[in-house]
């Protein structure tokens, strides 16, 4: 029998308690035990970007993590970006871009690019692109993702 441990974070601006397993991934917890699905898992190994979550409003792999070390911290999904009838600047650009294709890699790229539009309100495409180096895609070969981008930066630097 394993030993439990009390977890306490706020996710998308909501407060969630649970005693949970000290080997049990951060990406397992938000979907599995918080139910939210958006954060996706490709290769739990921190590679292809997939499970990026903000963590203390930092880019971070969730699959990298466990939940035990969320305690006490904040947490943003895809899900606390926008809602459907008010996207983020960054989803709208998604969609008027078409940077999707299968949408598996496009919760990664969303909370990777909100965290890097933050503090680069005028990026170049080249900053985009090393913005972005972490974040695989196998669908779309990154032009509209880096359009998105653009777009979207103006959008946030406008509000």
């Amino acid at each position: 029998m394993s030993t439990l441990h009390h977890v306490s974070v706020v996710v998308n601006g909501a407060r969630y308690e649970r005693d949970v397993e000290a080997r049990l991934l951060l990406s397992d917890f938000i979907r599995h035990d918080l139910g939210l699905t958006g954060t996706h898992v490709g290769c739990e190994h921190g590679l292809c970007g997939a499970c990026t979550i903000l963590f203390d409003g930092e880019p971070m792999r969730s699959c990298l993590m466990f939940a035990v070390q969320a305690n006490g911290h904040e947490i943003v999904t895809v899900e606390g970006l926008g809602t459907p009838d008010n996207l983020h600047p960054i989803q709208q650009a998604f969609m008027e871009e078409h940077a999707l294709q299968c949408g598996y890699c496009t919760p990664g790229f969303l909370m990777s690019l909100v965290a890097y539009l933050k503090t680069h309100p005028t990026p170049d495409e080249e900053e985009i692109r090393e913005a972005i180096d972490g974040n695989i895609c196998r669908c779309t070969g990154y032009e509209n993702i880096i359009k998105a981008a653009k777009k979207a930066s103006v959008k946030m630097a406008a509000r």
